[in-house]
Parts: C-alpha cells; sequence; structure tokens
C-alpha cells in the first residue's frame, strides 16, 4: 500500500518537538486529522517508543502544531496544538504546550503566512485551544527567523536566538475562571493517602498543585526516578483525575483519566532547595524562589512545560494557594511586575515573568512572559502509512 505524504516541517520549539502542518495541507474534516498525527507521530504505542513515526516516547515529543492565517483583527496566524498520547489511543486538544507555542511565530515567517520587514518580527498568535491571544518577538536574519543567538535555555543544548513570548490575559485558558473553583485551597480525598490540599489554578493552562511532601517526596527528584515511584504517580494521577472533575475539564475521574491525560497537568512544588540539574550542575537554594516538577501524560517534563510554568507562576503570586505557600517571600507579591519568578525545575531555573492583581471581582492575571529558542530541524514530507 502506498504511503500518502504530507508536506511538513519538523521543529523543536523550547524544550520540545513537533511536527508543523499549514492547515491548508490537511483535510478540511477535522475528524480526519487524528489519524493523520497518530500515524505521523507512532501512536498509539504499547512499547512506548513511537519508532514507527517521527515522536520519542515522552510526552514532550509527541506532538503537533497546526498554523493557518487567522480572520481575527487582533491575530496573524491561528495556531492548534495536539497531543498525542505515546502508548493510548487518544489525541487532545484541550490544552496549548507553550514549548511549541515558540516555534509558531517563526514557522510562520519562514512559511511566508506573515509579511515582515527590519530586523524583528513581532507576529500575533491566536491560540485556538485555549482561546487565548499571544505575542511572539523574534530577531531576523535575511527575512527569516534568526536561529543563532547567546541564549541558554536550561535543558537545551548549545545556545540559540531568544523568542519572547507574552501571554495576554492568560486566566481561565480551558475554564474559563483563573481559580475555576473559586477557592485557594481545595482539599481531595485519595485512598491510602487521606485529604490533599491542592490549588486549581488555570492560567496559560490549567494546572493542579500539591505539596510535594503531602506525597512523601523532597520535589527535588530525578523526573525518571518519579516516573518509577509506582505508589506516587498512582496518587498523583488520583488528585489530578479528581481536580480535572472540579475543574469541570471531565464529568468523572475515569474520564478524565482515559479520554483527558494531558489536561489538566499536576505539579509538585516545595520550597527552593539545594538539587541538581539533569545536566549534573549543583543549584543551591538562593537561586530560585521556587521548586516544582510537572506531570502531564503520565510523564515527568524533564524541563517544566512553558504553559505549567507560566500557570505555576501566576500561583506563587496569589495569596494563598500551596504555590505561594513554598514561594520565597520576596518573590510571592502579586503586584511585583519588574522582578521575575525563578523557579527551579529538572533542567536549571527557569525565570517567569508574570502580573497577578487581586481586584474586586477577584484575583486577575494579566499577563505572563518567558523567552525561549526554536529551530527548524527538517522540512519536506511526512509519509503517512495505511492512508
Amino acid at each position: 500500500m502506498k504511503q500518502r505524504k504530507l508536506p511538513a516541517v519538523f521543529m523543536r520549539g523550547g524544550t520540545s518537538k513537533a511536527i508543523m502542518f499549514r492547515q491548508s495541507d490537511l483535510p478540511e474534516d477535522r475528524a480526519e486529522w487524528d489519524a493523520i498525527f497518530q500515524a505521523a507521530i507512532g501512536s498509539p504505542d504499547p512499547n512506548g517508543r513511537q519508532l514507527n513515526g517521527m515522536g520519542g516516547g515522552i510526552s514532550s515529543l509527541s506532538k503537533v502544531c497546526v498554523i493557518g492565517p487567522s480572520a481575527r483583527d487582533d491575530a496573524d496566524v491561528d495556531y492548534t496544538f495536539a497531543q498525542v498520547s505515546v502508548d493510548r489511543d487518544n489525541v487532545g486538544y484541550k490544552a496549548n504546550c507553550g514549548n511549541m507555542s515558540s516555534a509558531v511565530g517563526p514557522f510562520a515567517v519562514d512559511e511566508g503566512l506573515v509579511s515582515v520587514e527590519g530586523d524583528e518580527a513581532m507576529v500575533r498568535i491566536y491560540n485556538t485551544n485555549t482561546d487565548k491571544i499571544i505575542h511572539s518577538r523574534f530577531s531576523l536574519d535575511d527575512g527569516a527567523a534568526a536561529v543563532d543567538g547567546d541564549f541558554d535555555l536550561k535543558g537545551v543544548s548549545g545556545t540559540g536566538a531568544p523568542v519572547r513570548l507574552d501571554f495576554l490575559e492568560p486566566g481561565g485558558a480551558a475554564t474559563g475562571r483563573l481559580l475555576p473553583t473559586g477557592n485557594v485551597i481545595d482539599v481531595i480525598e485519595v485512598d491510602g493517602l487521606g485529604p490533599v490540599e491542592v490549588s486549581l489554578v488555570d492560567a496559560a493552562n490549567p494546572c493542579i498543585f500539591v505539596e510535594a511532601e503531602a506525597l512523601g517526596i523532597t520535589g527535588t527528584e530525578d523526573p525518571s526516578d518519579i516516573d518509577g515511584m509506582g505508589q506516587v504517580m498512582a496518587n498523583l494521577e488520583a488528585i489530578r483525575s479528581r481536580g480535572a472533575v472540579l475543574m469541570g475539564l471531565a464529568e468523572t475521574p475515569e474520564d478524565a483519566t482515559e479520554n483527558a491525560p494531558a489536561s489538566p497537568f499536576i505539579g509538585m512544588v516545595a520550597g527552593p532547595q539545594d538539587a541538581q540539574t539533569l545536566a549534573g550542575e549543583s543549584l543551591v537554594a538562593d537561586d530560585g524562589d521556587l521548586t516544582a516538577r510537572i506531570v502531564s501524560s503520565g510523564n515527568t517534563h524533564r524541563a517544566l512545560p512553558l504553559t505549567g510554568a507560566l500557570c505555576c507562576a501566576t500561583a506563587a503570586r496569589i495569596d494563598g494557594t500551596v504555590v505561594n505557600r513554598h514561594t520565597r517571600r520576596a518573590a510571592a507579591e502579586a503586584n511585583d511586575t519588574e522582578s521575575d519568578l525563578r523557579i527551579m525545575q529538572p533542567s536549571g531555573v527557569l525565570p517567569v515573568a508574570c502580573s497577578v492583581t487581586n481586584t474586586a471581582d477577584g484575583w486577575v492575571a494579566e499577563r505572563a512572559g518567558v523567552y525561549r529558542t526554536q529551530r527548524r530541524l527538517f522540512e519536506g514530507r511526512v509519509l503517512i502509512p495505511g492512508a
């Protein structure tokens, strides 16, 4: 049987990689997209390796982005993100990928979807998953998105040209509310663990935050070690699936586990601590304001997913959350718009800029911003078997 050939680009965005499609190269009937994406990525794969496709066996390497011109006045391109499960028959569209968002503007420029002039581009991106606007700013090199630069993104070897991402009014990306339950603290009952305090926050992407010590860990553990802790991972999924129901993202915990493994994220937080990065570099507690690990699709991320980091930083500046509880006091001020909040994570320290205000109507996330790098790795056609 002949394989179907579709124009595509393979890109790294931040600490993730994805297949990038122009929307015009895909079927108009979106019901056909899932099968195409799964075949291209190599899912579902019960072996968890995705050797028969472009995926890399973990959630951060099992992604697809679709970009096309936007009809909106406030956007240049529309961007739809698809999270392809590694080992199960599931393609999720309920969340955005912040890391791959850094590749969208450069892709749009290099594909001629956006006209640019001068030495710098600003591409306005409408993310269809979250109904939010992202501004992407980056340098140009002879009219194309610059790649070479001296920005060191922790978790990625070498350096690159920085991409500045500003997420405008990121609150309520999936649920319509920054605090979906209206509470800064909710309590979830977990079999064998008892009542667990959590904070349910929706900024850039919905996240559930729990204290690492409530799970019997420090929060500085290596992601692969956490993945190997069967009971900890089971407790995290029990909390995540029940929290998804409280957030209105699933009807039952079973529904959340089976049909929405990528959203919401679940994060473990602790105070700043001495630790080692995956590269073996030493971090001292004074290097950061907070320690965090985030799980999605059953994997503990080697570097925090960008939208998860944005949500974590936002939660850190909301008085009373479990994240705020463990954040260095000087960085936990809600109205601090000048200094970054430094999150200690497996690949190093991630600085995040965010502005949060407590108004008469409740907490409001005004903006959140971060720097990333990107690189076009391969361009041509991806082959779809069985098509």
